[in-house]
């Protein structure tokens, strides 16, 4: 299998972040390609419509895509349990609310890196970070039971959408008032799955 990256993506990250702890950098391999929301790679159109990644060819079937049905998906063939039955809604809401963080501070940086200044709007780039910084404040006050135990993709996710905003919007401080939140991440961080898939 052939996983279609680039790897400054939090969702790709996420992805990433699944093979090291699952064990299948042997099995999928990783293509690094060119692409913008702008431009979408023509590998990238033929794996998966919309043009976004990442994006999963496989031998046996059509190529999937969607970060969350990668995971999903990978998690199954691994057998990794990333995903457990005893607390599924739990992990996925998790997991939803990381991968809206992602949305957010995605949106804000292709506001202010692909539209001319002078096109860009400040209120909506307030308004993609309020979602986040709502977002971040619930995890870190009714879900940090959920980061700690055995490893699941709701704290994969989490520290992926985290660790994009210290990238692009460092400024942001994300960390204030959120400090149990923050200690977390500063040790999940140190995992060898999130050390070998930093860009700087």
């Amino acid at each position: 299998m052939q996983l279609l990256i680039s790897p400054a993506s939090p969702f790709v990250r996420k992805v990433r972040v699944l093979l090291r702890e699952a064990d299948l950098l042997g099995t999928v391999e990783e293509v690094t390609v060119s692409t913008s929301p702008l431009n979408s790679a023509p590998e990238v159109v033929a794996a998966n419509p919309l043009g976004k990644i990442p994006a999963l060819i496989r031998a046996d079937g059509p190529a999937i895509y969607d970060s969350r049905v990668i995971t999903r998906f990978l998690d199954d063939h691994a057998g990794a349990g990333l995903y457990p039955q005893s607390r599924i809604w739990e992990i996925l809401t998790l997991e939803a609310t990381a991968d809206a963080i992602m949305d957010a501070t995605v949106a804000m940086s292709y506001e202010t890196r692909l539209r001319p200044e002078a096109e860009q709007s400040k209120d909506w780039i307030e308004a993609q970070w309020g979602k986040a910084a709502r977002g971040i404040a619930a995890v870190n006050s009714r879900w940090m039971s959920h980061l700690t135990g055995p490893l699941n993709i709701g704290q994969i996710a989490m520290a992926c959408a985290l660790s994009y905003i210290d990238l692009r919007h460092d400024a942001r401080g994300w960390r204030d008032d959120n400090d149990a939140l923050a200690r977390w991440h500063a040790d999940f961080s140190r995992r060898d799955s999130m050390v070998e898939t930093v860009v700087d």
